[in-house]
């Protein structure tokens, strides 16, 4: 197992490449800016870039994972009912993406925004079971995400809830990943630190411990942050709908 964390400051945000060395093959998953870090990272560990995994569309930043995909000759992943003007490789809740000797499983989890997945990695040579958990902005350390996009903000806060329900029901020990840090719009009372447990978050995660999923609405959808600066703009940009500026 390689696992390099990219963070990013502008915007706040987390990228990763993770893969298997002695089966040369990875994914780069949530890219931004530059793809160059991303390529010499992968020709460092000796790997092949196999797929570029946007958790969802983001909103806060002009996603770089189509030109990476290009450029390593890689497939581009999304959920294969994300709403886009594009080709890409659509996966579903359940799906397996194998890296050689590591495996990714695919979780549906919106809320976010309807399309987010989670990627669950397991290191077959380590052990059977998963090692940790890519939550994208679905669940951060501290905190779960804004909902966004969805035809109302409560029914946005109830597909977070089952998302988050589902994520709990994951072991304990699971490392979380999340796609982003302290510092982020996407979020409420973020840590800064990048890392954390499901175990964790499930006893000191003020919204992902709530329970009740009423209480959990309530919460979610009072005093939710703003959006960043031109937002759907982005979105738009991300999907294929909207050219990016030169």
């Amino acid at each position: 197992m390689i696992l390099r964390q990219f963070l990013h400051s502008d915007p706040v945000a987390l990228s990763y490449l993770v893969g298997c060395g002695g089966r040369a093959a990875a994914a780069v998953v949530d890219p931004i800016g530059d793809i160059a870090p991303y390529l010499r990272g992968a020709q460092e560990t000796g790997m092949r870039i196999l797929y570029v995994i946007d958790t969802h569309l983001h909103a806060d930043h002009v996603s770089a994972g189509r030109a990476l995909a290009e450029a390593a000759g890689a497939q581009y992943v999304l959920f294969a009912e994300a709403a886009v003007k594009f080709p890409f490789r659509g996966v579903r809740d359940g799906e397996l993406l194998e890296l050689g000797n590591v495996s990714i499983q695919v979780l549906h989890t919106p809320g976010h925004t309807p399309e987010h997945i989670s990627l669950v990695v397991t290191d077959r040579p380590r052990a059977n079971e998963p090692w940790f958990v890519l939550t994208g902005h679905t669940l951060m350390v501290g905190d779960l995400g804004r909902t966004e996009l969805a035809t109302s903000a409560e029914q946005g806060a109830r597909a977070l809830f089952q998302s988050a329900q589902r994520l709990k029901s994951l072991p304990d020990h699971l490392e979380v990943l999340p796609g982003a840090y302290s510092g982020s719009v996407c979020g409420r009372s973020l840590s800064g630190k990048p890392t954390s447990t499901i175990g964790f978050e499930k006893r000191y995660n003020n919204a992902f411990r709530i329970e009740d999923e009423d209480a959990f609405v309530r919460a979610m959808i009072a005093d939710v942050p703003l959006a960043p600066p031109q937002a759907a703009q982005i979105r738009a940009i991300n999907s294929g709908m909207m050219a990016a500026a030169e």
